[in-house]
């Protein structure tokens, strides 16, 4: 029998998501939680085969970050993110997170049943609609010339020199804030220029929009 966690904000999602999955292939629903914080306490105190995660719930930790932290507290447990999010960026930070898989909460049930039940089973899962969305974002840049690299290739350092160069800070600035020389901002800003295959600084600023770093506050 696979044990289920439902993690989802909307309580509607939750019910409806058990009476789906009860009793179907050896499936039961074992417990649910409204947010990320409620999830690692019953995943703790019921040690779920599969957890079905949803990534946006504004109280608590959200689901990337709970997949990360149930990673670590329960390894063997397999991480399905459900979610309405058709972006590669989630899909990458997913699978960085530890997810086994990624489906839309769009896909047919019956393809919600086959997912929990390849990763149940040891296997990764990744949704045909987000798959076919990333090698078309994929090869649309491709096609258009633009970035080669992906953002998951930058080191942390590089990862926060990006986001304050697109905000418009310049070098000096930069290496005051983080306690670096300037010349080693350059260094990072050069690397990670050439790793993302960037040309200019609106580039740059194009890119880091799309991946949701300008955060003025």
């Amino acid at each position: 029998m696979v044990r289920i966690l439902v993690v989802d904000d909307h309580a509607v999602v939750r019910s409806g998501l058990q009476l789906l999955l009860d009793g179907k292939m050896g499936m039961t629903v074992v417990g649910e939680a409204a947010d990320g914080d409620e999830a690692l306490a019953r995943a703790a105190e019921l040690l779920p085969d599969v957890v079905l995660m949803d990534l946006s719930m504004p109280h608590g930790k959200d689901g990337l970050t709970a997949t990360a932290e149930l990673k670590k507290l329960l390894p063997d447990a397999a991480v399905l993110v459900l979610t309405m999010h058709d972006d590669e960026g989630y899909l990458f930070r997913a699978i960085q997170a530890g997810a086994s898989g990624y489906i839309l909460k769009s896909a047919p049930h019956e393809e919600l049943l086959s997912a929990i039940r390849h990763i149940a089973e040891g296997q990764a899962y990744l949704s045909p609609a987000a798959t076919k969305r990333l090698m078309s974002d994929y090869l649309d840049k491709m096609r258009g010339g633009e970035l080669v690299g992906t953002y998951e290739s930058l080191s942390e350092r590089e990862k926060e020199i990006l986001a304050k160069v697109a905000q418009g800070y310049a070098n000096r600035e930069i290496a005051e804030q983080l306690f670096i020389s300037v010349k080693t901002v350059e260094t990072h800003k050069s690397n990670l220029m050439e790793k993302l295959n960037l040309r200019t600084r609106p580039d740059l600023v194009k890119f880091a929009m799309k991946k949701g770093l300008l955060n003025f506050e």
